[in-house]
């Protein structure tokens, strides 16, 4: 291999290129504290975009334009099936097994509307070394075999194996997947909405794939689009992190692109025919007659605009929607929040501007068809108003400050912080724009500013959107039986198809699935696949210096850590005692509490100075089971708010303004946000249905659990929604009122402590800036907040608006700081790798499953996630603790296991991030010493260990279970939900 010079990660100057790539164009970033530079290869025109910084998490990411030209989800199953085994590593689950194998900090593929992307971060080189191999290989050198394209895309089946004669179902985990995701209103929602706004181009399909259209996609269709899609001249690299440019490019030559020429090819999305006049439509969403209630029409307002390659379009889209969006004080929103043409703002109020051309879209939910006219004019008033008058100049600079504070915060709590740079940069780059305008953003900032200080220049940009004819109206109204033709059409074509099969296509179909049993069966040899090892591991935690002090009565602990130029205030308010109705009313009370007006300023007036000086400010709790026994615990109220260095002294006046002078006289207020929380709750219930599941199931184990459950489980949803239809009712919502300021009263007579991170040399002066408006803020007596133990069975079967399913079962286990506890986390994850992956994923078609042990209430969960199963998933359950107890524990499958939970335990965060997770667990009594004890007994697990607690705690029976599914599948499944004691509630 050819080596380059090596490039340096500080001072940089130019970047080095390996020889078979050229340098385009490189750029210093001083807002972020990294370069960014562009290369292309020589031969094949590929791109490779490195973002060069000190940060050794380094990220890798290849994707490829793809742009569908139907709704199949060709894009989406050749994602999935081209993970499935490569050339130089003919497994059959090569993703799946160095998820096993590896100490990434994460590891995935994507499908997006016109990209496919195959990303991995890890801060070990060797592991990063290896999982390059495997994806460069996985995407470049796919085999595509076709059972793997039946087990992930679609198939046919017989119900009963073997059986000619039974009916015909469709399965594929890309299919249920769908079945799942195209249970959320919104995205139905938008989806619908792009088939209007695109006409024409890829947008107008689902790239993820139509349930009733995925069973079109044939095997050839799926190597013909690879073919063509996945070839380096049609490929974009990304990286990020401390290993060099050339070195990244010297191993993509070596393991691909030095074996490909470029080909005659441009794929690229279009541009989209534009409307002469505006259009409205009107389309059906299912909705079961139990929740078809008052008004469920959503109407969606929406334009197309302009290309987000064109960085100064984008900058003005985004200020134009942060003007008119950003909060309850901005007009547009304030509208909607205060309408009674709806219940409240639609899901898909803001700017999209990921893909070629940005839509821009508001409206309501929760209306009536009939309303249309009226919402529109709603709108469109708005625009003319602010079209005509223009926007407060302190409100536009609040948005441009907004923009500011994003640009400038080091993320990583979620994905990386590396990858979030790199996604914000991929679309540009996908339509050939130029992504580094994208990450260095303080120049067109500054032209913004310069543009919106003129008197005209919002009025013009709200008069550009009135004129703007490419606009769309969708109204999508609840239709109580088109789940049920949909599940009659998808039976008849079923229906057909085997009417008019031979029986040589019979005996296929069959031959088919036993094939692929077998296949999914097979244990294959891995030992071709890269790994790391226990020996690969670091051998201790690092530790986080921080210092603690007193502003007055006031204690307090500081973190110094990289912010680039932002601070963070926590306030930690130990919960006080509450009755069982204040209880009911915590997850409530602490959405209200950063959303009312505070003294003499009503809530529009704190909006807006929210706005102009903080990058957000929050309120949640935050609950731990003691570490040595999950029925006692320990609970806070957490005031969280982030800024740029300039404001921290508005920052903290902010946050005691808004404990100490918190109005309860805002009732209408209220009743919006009520409305607005529960729909917001209502839509993420398909996309979280795995962790409600868990969470019914297991609110029988402890406390926090049961807490966990009423606040922010099902039931919790369940109570949202009646409390918002009971304060229709004047007295309702005046006693609410009072609930929620007796709540606030003694919250503000509990004991509190501060928590402040900034950068290190900026520390000491910050607090010394600080101390005067904290100095009399006074920690109160010390609260007790109690609960009683819990120790009981639970099965329930919940009734939603789904699809497919999500099942779990809980086992009561142990607290942290018991021995076994980590044996049980070692054991989830063994179980996952070894059974459960295998029977509930690949044979069983659902989406996902696994167990996780959840120490902090002492339960060991099993779950699926958008399963086609119900019954046989939970069978399937058991028989993994039998396979557990009668089958010998693999000494690989337990290094894995325990590779998989130490990558978990040592996943690096954002700066911030780390620092407010170790303040937090040393708060609850996780000490370093104690987490430190934990994972090196999670080192120490042996195959003996797996296999008692096993027996010990999942074999001997009392498990809870919760079901998430429809009214059909509870009418179809009555008797047996009967004979096992199911109780069945209702959302």
């Amino acid at each position: 291999m050819t080596q380059a010079a090596p490039v340096a990660t500080a001072n940089r100057t130019t970047p080095a290129a390996f020889p078979s790539f050229t340098l385009i164009s490189s750029e210093e970033i001083p807002a972020l504290g990294v370069s960014i530079a562009e290369y292309q290869h020589i031969k094949t025109g590929a791109s490779h975009y490195h973002i060069a910084s000190d940060n050794p998490e380094n990220v890798f990411l290849v994707a490829l334009r793809t742009v569908p030209k139907d709704s199949s989800g060709v894009a989406h199953i050749l994602e999935h099936t081209a993970l499935c085994g490569s050339e130089k590593y003919p497994v059959r689950d090569p993703f799946f097994m160095m998820i096993r194998r590896s100490l990434n900090s994460f590891m995935n593929a994507f499908t997006s509307s016109d990209w496919t992307a195959y990303p991995f971060a890890s801060s070990n080189r060797k592991d990063f070394e290896n999982l390059l191999q495997v994806y460069m290989d996985a995407v470049f050198f796919s085999r595509l075999h076709p059972l793997d394209f039946a087990q992930e895309g679609h198939r046919l089946e017989f119900k009963e194996a073997g059986n000619p004669d039974s009916e015909l179902e469709f399965k594929g985990v890309v299919f249920n997947e769908m079945k799942g995701a195209m249970s959320s209103i919104s995205s139905q929602l938008w989806h619908t909405l792009c088939k209007y706004l695109f006409p024409s181009t890829t947008y107008h399909y689902n790239s993820g794939g139509e349930p009733e259209d995925i069973p079109d996609l044939s095997y050839d269709q799926l190597k013909s689009f690879y073919e063509s899609h996945y070839h380096p001249s049609n490929a974009i690299f990304m990286t990020f992190g401390d290993i060099p440019a050339a070195e990244h490019q010297a191993r993509f030559e070596e393991l691909g692109l030095a074996r490909f020429e470029a080909i005659d090819s441009h794929i690229a999305v279009g541009d989209e025919k534009r409307y002469h006049a505006p259009i409205r439509v009107h389309e059906r969403y299912p909705l079961p007659a139990a929740e078809n209630k008052g008004d469920k029409t959503h109407i969606v307002v929406s334009w197309l605009l302009g290309k987000s390659t064109q960085l100064e379009t984008l900058l003005e889209a985004q200020l134009l929607a942060g003007v008119l969006l950003d909060n309850s004080a901005s007009p547009l929103l304030h509208a909607l929040e205060t309408s009674t043409l709806g219940s409240s703002p639609s899901p898909m109020c803001g700017l999209e501007d990921s893909m070629r051309e940005m839509v821009f879209a508001c409206g309501l939910e929760g209306s009536s068809a009939a309303k249309v006219e009226e919402v529109e004019a709603l709108i469109l008033d708005t625009l003319r108003d602010v079209a005509k008058n223009g926007i407060a100049k302190e409100d536009v600079d609040a948005v441009l400050h907004q923009l500011e504070l994003q640009q400038r915060e080091i993320g990583g709590d979620g994905y990386p912080y590396g990858l979030q740079l790199i996604l914000t940069a991929l679309g540009s780059a996908t339509h050939r724009g130029k992504p580094i305008e994208l990450l260095n953003l303080d120049p067109a900032l500054q032209a913004l500013r310069e543009r919106a200080a003129k008197p005209d220049y919002i009025k013009q940009l709200a008069q550009s959107l009135i004129d703007n004819p490419h606009r769309v109206t969708l109204v999508m109204s609840p239709d109580e039986n088109i789940q049920q033709r949909i599940e009659q059409a998808e039976k008849q074509r079923l229906a057909d198809i085997k009417a008019n099969l031979s029986a040589e296509e019979k005996q296929a179909i069959i031959d088919q699935a036993s094939a692929l049993i077998e296949r999914q069966a097979l244990e294959e040899d891995d030992s071709i696949l890269p790994k790391v090892t226990l020996a690969d591991v670091p051998l201790d935690m690092p530790a986080l210096h921080s210092e603690h002090a007193m502003f007055g009565s006031l204690p307090y602990t500081r973190y110094g850590r990289g912010t680039n130029g932002l601070v963070y205030q926590q306030l930690l308010i130990a919960l006080p005692e509450l009755d069982d109705e204040e209880l009911s009313l915590l997850s409530l009370y602490t959405q209200v509490l950063t959303e009312l007006g505070l003294g003499d300023q009503d809530y529009l007036q704190i909006q807006a100075r929210q706005a102009q000086v903080c990058g957000g400010i929050s309120a949640y709790t935050s609950m731990r089971g003691d570490i040595t026994d999950e029925q006692q615990l320990k609970a806070y109220l957490v005031l969280s708010s982030k800024a740029l260095l300039r404001n921290a002294s508005a920052q903290t006046q902010l946050m005691r303004d808004t404990l100490e002078t918190l109005r309860f006289d805002e009732s209408d207020r209220v009743q919006d946000l009520v409305a607005q929380l529960k729909a917001r709750r209502e839509s993420s219930i398909t996309g979280n249905g795995h962790s409600l599941a868990m969470t019914a199931a297991s609110a029988g184990m402890s406390p926090i659990a049961k807490i966990s459950e009423a606040l922010g489980g099902l039931s919790g949803i369940r109570q949202l929604k009646s409390l918002s239809e009971r304060i229709d009712a004047p007295a309702e919502l005046s006693k609410l009122m009072s609930q929620l300021a007796a709540i606030h009263s003694k919250m503000l007579k509990a004991e509190r402590q501060l928590l402040i991170i900034a950068e290190a040399d900026r520390l000491a002066s910050l607090c010394d800036e600080i101390a005067p408006l904290w100095h009399d803020f006074n920690a109160q007596a010390k609260s007790n907040f109690s609960y009683p133990a819990v120790r009981e069975v639970k099965k329930a079967f919940w009734v939603a608006n789904s699809q497919v399913n999500f099942c779990a079962k809980a086992y009561p286990t142990v607290p942290s700081d018991h021995p076994d506890a980590p044996v049980l986390t070692v054991l989830a994850t063994y179980m996952k790798n070894g059974f459960l992956h295998r029977v509930i994923r690949e044979q069983g078609g659902a989406y996902g499953g696994g167990a996780s042990q959840d120490s902090n209430i002492a339960a060991f969960r099993f779950y699926s996630y958008r399963d086609p199963r119900l019954q046989d998933t939970l069978a399937d359950f058991d028989k993994s603790i039998d396979w557990m107890l009668n089958t010998a524990v693999s000494a690989q499958g337990l290094e894995e296991a325990v590779l998989g939970v130490v990558s978990s335990i040592d996943k690096p965060g954002s700066p911030a991030g780390e620092a407010k997770q170790d303040h937090h667990s040393n708060v609850f009594g996780r000490t370093l010493a104690q987490r430190r004890l934990f994972r090196q007994r999670v080192l120490a697990v042996t195959a003996a260990d797996l296999q008692r607690v096993c027996d010990c705690y999942l074999n001997k029976g009392g498990a809870s279970v919760a079901v998430l599914s429809n009214a059909a599948k509870a009418a179809e499944l009555s008797d047996w939900l009967a004979a096992e004691h199911f109780s069945i509630e209702q959302l």
